[in-house]
């Protein structure tokens, strides 16, 4: 399969399922919860449907995994080779929030790697996409759209962190740099803010799931930039425990 082919598919759904976001994002919305105490709002059931409905009508032979989705054995996972990985909405605290800065997110996982992403923040009209080995893009709310790549950082390091996860581990990372300045962004938009040189390094020390980074992750690197473990390697997806390590992600510049 060409994947540069299928982008503008993609896309358009992750477009569609933004207006139907938006249009319940705009109303005076009921917040659930689900066992583990996270927020879920009718807005996450919708995008869900919208986004796995139209990549199965894309391509009907390459399995889904979603945040929203029933759950699925590894015995029947650990023998996807390539899988659509999807968040409905990352950032559902800032969608109930209402901040605007929430996303949604569809990936490809190929062999472990996330090689097409596709970010969109329904409330800010912003969108981004990339694709291993072309490159990563933003289109703003003007509709015009333009290439995006990571920046060398100045002496002072921009540092995209979490409003809701700025944990003391965190800090002590964050110190450890030197000369720095915060940088808030919320959901998978943190990723974002370094894919267009933005910011420069997101350390994530708390807890995240696959489906929250996947597709920002692609982003990430098709614009020039990594996402690796405190060890060094590569964020790998299609475990077995879908739960993430601690991980940096960062313009090449970070070893």
């Amino acid at each position: 399969m060409h994947y540069s082919s299928i982008l503008p598919d993609v896309l358009k759904i992750a477009d569609a399922a933004s207006e139907k976001v938006l249009s319940i994002y705009m109303t005076d919305f009921k917040v659930d919860f689900k066992a583990d105490e996270s927020p879920i709002t009718a807005a996450d059931i919708a995008s869900h449907r919208v986004i796995v409905e139209g990549l199965r009508n894309l391509s009907h032979d390459i399995p889904v995994l979603s945040e929203e989705g029933a759950e699925i054995p590894w015995s029947e996972r650990k023998q996807w080779r390539r899988f659509w990985l999807i968040d409905p909405i990352d950032g559902t605290k800032d969608f109930t929030q209402r901040t605007g800065e929430f996303t949604v997110n569809i990936a490809l996982i190929e062999n472990g790697e996330p090689i097409l992403g596709v970010v969109t923040a329904p409330a800010l009209k912003e969108a981004y996409w990339g694709l291993k080995g072309e490159g990563a893009y933003k289109r703003d709310r003007t509709g015009r759209s333009r290439r995006i790549s990571v920046v060398e950082p100045g002496e002072t390091k921009r540092v995209v962190a979490s409003k809701n996860h700025l944990n003391e581990e965190t800090r002590a990372f964050i110190d450890k740099l030197g000369a720095h300045e915060l940088v808030q962004a919320g959901s998978s938009l943190k990723f974002c803010k370094i894919a267009e040189g933005h910011a420069d390094i997101y350390p994530r020390l708390g807890p995240t799931c696959e489906w929250d980074t996947g597709a920002a992750h692609a982003v990430l690197s098709a614009a020039g930039g990594k996402v690796e473990t405190l060890e060094g390697r590569p964020l790998q997806y299609g475990k077995e425990d879908v739960l993430n390590p601690q991980f940096i992600a960062a313009g090449n510049w970070y070893k």
